[in-house]
């Protein structure tokens, strides 16, 4: 099987008036298609400078990285627009919804830009927002939400151009433990489904979700883990009560 995303030696710098900060230093990895990775590092180890290269939002200083087996630095900017707009879909900790706009709406919006018929876009939406547990809530703007309810807008939203690979940066970072936990069960079911999903988080327990954990320091890969037995958030949900240690090996 072939990666769907691979980094080699991957570096990025960014210089700050004469200072030069190192955001990622040979970084080198695999994902497959289907998998689960959570990304793990304090502030400052380069997860969000690597997220950013990923989903095609900056470039690299040095190294490749390949999506699809095609090298990412070989696109032009409607080629990047494309894998932005059809292949990657995003998550981010802030939400990132329009306030002025209902839950539909938010969601509506990409289909909107792309033409999308009327008929068609409210088939996609009321299918999306079902599939988050929304539909009693689509009119509601996102003052009129819970955190847990606003983010689940944003991950149908993330999912209106059926996009085969989802980056979520610190998801549940803004969360209620239940909440985070019905995030979690919503990325769960979409990696059954056959969506690959990256995870950045600071949080071991959600970390303990994903199938793999890419463990970073100061822009450094310092470790690539198997979860042994990934957390399920339905259990979680359904039974509140404390968890037995989960095994984390390293990954041959």
């Amino acid at each position: 099987m072939k990666p769907v995303i691979e980094v080699r030696n991957l570096s990025k710098t960014y210089f700050m008036d004469s200072i030069e900060v190192r955001a990622l230093q040979n970084v080198s990895f695999q994902i497959y298609p289907d998998e689960f990775v959570a990304v793990m590092g304090p502030s400052g180890s380069g997860k969000s400078s690597l997220l950013n290269i990923l989903g095609c939002l900056d470039i690299p200083t040095s190294g490749q990285y390949l999506l699809n087996g095609q090298e990412v630095s070989q696109l032009n900017e409607n080629q990047l627009a494309s894998v932005r707009n059809q292949k990657i879909g995003f998550v981010f900790q802030s939400f990132n919804l329009l306030p002025k706009l209902n839950a539909f709406q938010n969601v509506e919006l990409p289909l909107l830009y792309a033409g999308i018929s009327r008929s068609m876009r409210h088939e996609i939406v009321d299918s999306l927002l079902e599939s988050v547990g929304l539909t009693e809530r689509k009119f509601h703007r996102p003052n009129q939400l819970s955190g847990g309810q606003t983010q689940r807008v944003a991950i149908a939203r993330a999912l209106v151009n059926s996009p085969s690979i989802l980056l979520t940066d610190e998801p549940t970072g803004n969360l209620d433990t239940r909440s985070g936990e019905e995030v979690m069960q919503i990325f769960q079911n979409l990696n059954d489904q056959g969506k690959t999903i990256l995870l950045i988080t600071h949080e071991n327990d959600i970390s303990l979700h994903a199938q793999r954990i890419l463990r970073f320091r100061d822009g450094r890969l310092e470790g690539d883990e198997k979860v042994e037995k990934p957390l399920k958030a339905y259990d979680l949900l359904l039974q509140p009560v404390v968890n037995e240690p989960r095994e984390v090996s390293q990954t041959p």
